[in-house]
Protein backbone atom coordinates (compact mmCIF):
# COMPACT_ATOMS: atom_id res chain seq x y z
CA UNK A 1 0.00 0.00 0.00
CA UNK A 2 1.33 3.40 -0.96
CA UNK A 3 0.46 6.53 1.09
CA UNK A 4 -1.13 9.44 -0.71
CA UNK A 5 1.10 12.39 -1.59
CA UNK A 6 -0.87 14.62 0.80
CA UNK A 7 -0.20 12.18 3.64
CA UNK A 8 3.47 11.91 2.67
CA UNK A 9 3.81 15.71 2.61
CA UNK A 10 2.13 16.00 6.01
CA UNK A 11 4.38 13.33 7.52
CA UNK A 12 7.49 14.95 6.04
CA UNK A 13 6.49 18.36 7.43
CA UNK A 14 5.78 16.83 10.87
CA UNK A 15 9.09 14.96 10.88
CA UNK A 16 11.01 18.08 9.88
CA UNK A 17 9.33 20.08 12.63
CA UNK A 18 10.08 17.37 15.18
CA UNK A 19 13.74 17.31 14.18
CA UNK A 20 13.93 21.09 14.42
CA UNK A 21 12.38 21.08 17.89
CA UNK A 22 14.55 18.15 18.99
CA UNK A 23 17.71 19.87 17.74
CA UNK A 24 16.78 23.14 19.43
CA UNK A 25 16.01 21.41 22.71
CA UNK A 26 19.09 19.18 22.71
CA UNK A 27 21.68 19.81 25.38
CA UNK A 28 24.89 21.42 24.15
CA UNK A 29 27.65 18.96 23.30
CA UNK A 30 31.11 19.03 24.81
CA UNK A 31 32.97 22.16 23.86
CA UNK A 32 29.88 24.30 23.19
CA UNK A 33 28.13 26.77 25.41
CA UNK A 34 24.45 26.79 26.22
CA UNK A 35 24.26 30.44 25.14
CA UNK A 36 25.51 29.85 21.60
CA UNK A 37 22.77 31.03 19.28
CA UNK A 38 24.12 29.80 15.94
CA UNK A 39 24.05 26.06 15.48
CA UNK A 40 27.05 24.61 13.65
CA UNK A 41 26.48 23.26 10.16
CA UNK A 42 27.03 19.67 9.04
CA UNK A 43 30.72 18.84 8.74
CA UNK A 44 32.03 18.73 5.19
CA UNK A 45 33.13 15.18 4.46
CA UNK A 46 36.58 16.31 3.30
CA UNK A 47 37.17 18.00 6.68
CA UNK A 48 36.71 14.70 8.53
CA UNK A 49 38.99 11.75 9.04
CA UNK A 50 37.22 8.42 9.64
CA UNK A 51 39.17 5.41 10.94
CA UNK A 52 38.42 1.84 11.98
CA UNK A 53 40.37 -0.72 13.97
CA UNK A 54 39.99 -4.01 15.81
CA UNK A 55 37.62 -3.98 18.76
CA UNK A 56 39.81 -6.41 20.68
CA UNK A 57 37.10 -9.08 20.70
CA UNK A 58 35.59 -11.38 18.11
CA UNK A 59 33.05 -9.59 15.89
CA UNK A 60 33.81 -6.14 17.29
CA UNK A 61 35.33 -3.05 15.69
CA UNK A 62 36.09 0.46 16.86
CA UNK A 63 35.51 3.49 14.71
CA UNK A 64 36.49 7.12 15.13
CA UNK A 65 35.82 10.42 13.41
CA UNK A 66 38.09 13.47 13.71
CA UNK A 67 37.23 17.03 12.72
CA UNK A 68 40.32 18.13 10.76
CA UNK A 69 38.66 21.39 9.72
CA UNK A 70 39.03 24.80 11.28
CA UNK A 71 35.42 25.27 12.42
CA UNK A 72 33.05 23.54 14.79
CA UNK A 73 30.55 21.38 12.91
CA UNK A 74 28.14 18.49 13.45
CA UNK A 75 27.81 14.90 12.31
CA UNK A 76 24.86 12.63 12.97
CA UNK A 77 25.05 11.18 16.48
CA UNK A 78 24.46 7.72 14.98
CA UNK A 79 27.33 6.60 12.73
CA UNK A 80 26.20 4.89 9.52
CA UNK A 81 27.89 1.47 9.38
CA UNK A 82 27.12 -0.73 6.38
CA UNK A 83 28.48 -4.04 5.16
CA UNK A 84 29.48 -4.84 1.58
CA UNK A 85 26.78 -6.67 -0.31
CA UNK A 86 24.19 -6.47 2.48
CA UNK A 87 21.17 -4.19 2.75
CA UNK A 88 20.72 -1.87 5.71
CA UNK A 89 23.07 -0.63 8.37
CA UNK A 90 23.99 -1.45 11.95
CA UNK A 91 21.24 -0.52 14.42
CA UNK A 92 21.97 2.04 17.10
CA UNK A 93 22.24 0.84 20.70
CA UNK A 94 20.59 2.07 22.71
CA UNK A 95 17.89 2.72 20.10
CA UNK A 96 18.19 6.33 18.94
CA UNK A 97 17.12 8.64 16.18
CA UNK A 98 19.22 11.08 14.24
CA UNK A 99 20.50 14.15 16.01
CA UNK A 100 23.58 16.37 16.05
CA UNK A 101 26.93 15.40 17.54
CA UNK A 102 29.15 18.48 17.74
CA UNK A 103 32.85 18.25 16.88
CA UNK A 104 35.16 21.18 17.57
CA UNK A 105 38.31 21.53 15.43
CA UNK A 106 40.64 18.63 16.25
CA UNK A 107 38.02 16.83 18.33
CA UNK A 108 37.28 13.11 17.92
CA UNK A 109 34.17 11.01 18.37
CA UNK A 110 34.34 7.28 19.03
CA UNK A 111 31.87 4.43 18.49
CA UNK A 112 31.99 0.67 18.94
CA UNK A 113 30.43 -1.80 16.51
CA UNK A 114 29.38 -5.40 17.12
CA UNK A 115 28.91 -7.23 13.82
CA UNK A 116 27.51 -10.44 15.37
CA UNK A 117 27.07 -11.86 18.86
CA UNK A 118 30.23 -13.72 20.04
CA UNK A 119 28.76 -17.22 19.66
CA UNK A 120 26.64 -16.55 16.57
CA UNK A 121 26.72 -19.13 13.81
CA UNK A 122 24.11 -17.46 11.59
CA UNK A 123 24.71 -14.61 9.24
CA UNK A 124 26.85 -13.65 6.30
CA UNK A 125 30.57 -13.19 5.91
CA UNK A 126 31.63 -10.05 4.06
CA UNK A 127 35.02 -8.62 3.15
CA UNK A 128 34.48 -4.99 4.19
CA UNK A 129 32.47 -2.48 6.16
CA UNK A 130 31.87 1.18 5.42
CA UNK A 131 31.51 4.02 7.90
CA UNK A 132 29.96 7.43 7.30
CA UNK A 133 29.99 10.04 10.07
CA UNK A 134 26.81 11.53 8.63
CA UNK A 135 24.19 9.95 6.34
CA UNK A 136 24.83 12.71 3.78
CA UNK A 137 28.43 11.47 3.35
CA UNK A 138 29.73 8.66 1.12
CA UNK A 139 31.83 7.19 3.92
CA UNK A 140 35.06 5.22 4.04
CA UNK A 141 35.41 1.48 3.38
CA UNK A 142 37.66 -0.73 5.50
CA UNK A 143 38.74 -4.29 4.71
CA UNK A 144 38.18 -7.15 7.14
CA UNK A 145 41.86 -7.28 8.12
CA UNK A 146 41.83 -3.59 9.11
CA UNK A 147 39.15 -4.28 11.72
CA UNK A 148 40.88 -7.45 12.98
CA UNK A 149 38.65 -9.92 11.12
CA UNK A 150 41.06 -11.29 8.52
CA UNK A 151 38.87 -14.28 7.64
CA UNK A 152 35.95 -12.02 6.91
CA UNK A 153 33.43 -9.99 8.85
CA UNK A 154 30.62 -12.13 10.21
CA UNK A 155 27.42 -10.10 10.13
CA UNK A 156 24.27 -11.02 12.04
CA UNK A 157 22.12 -8.32 13.65
CA UNK A 158 24.93 -5.72 13.75
CA UNK A 159 24.77 -2.82 16.21
CA UNK A 160 26.70 0.40 16.75
CA UNK A 161 26.90 2.83 19.62
CA UNK A 162 26.35 6.53 19.22
CA UNK A 163 29.45 8.73 19.00
CA UNK A 164 31.15 9.20 22.39
CA UNK A 165 33.95 11.52 23.57
CA UNK A 166 36.30 8.59 24.37
CA UNK A 167 37.01 5.08 23.15
CA UNK A 168 36.41 3.74 26.67
CA UNK A 169 32.95 5.38 26.80
CA UNK A 170 32.03 3.81 23.45
CA UNK A 171 33.23 0.38 24.63
CA UNK A 172 31.20 0.69 27.86
CA UNK A 173 28.11 1.76 25.93
CA UNK A 174 28.35 -1.30 23.66
CA UNK A 175 28.94 -3.60 26.62
CA UNK A 176 25.98 -2.17 28.55
CA UNK A 177 23.66 -2.33 25.53
CA UNK A 178 24.47 -5.90 24.51
CA UNK A 179 24.41 -7.68 27.86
Amino acid sequence: MRPSSALTAALTTTAAAALTVTGAAAAPAAGTSAGASARPSVCQEQSLSVSASSGGQRNMARIAVTNRGGVTCVVDRVPTVTFRGLDGSAAAVPPATSGPYVLSPGERGYAAVRTAAPGATEGHVVRSLSVAADPSHHGVTFGAATVGMGRGIQVWEPVTTLWHPSRAAADRALENATR
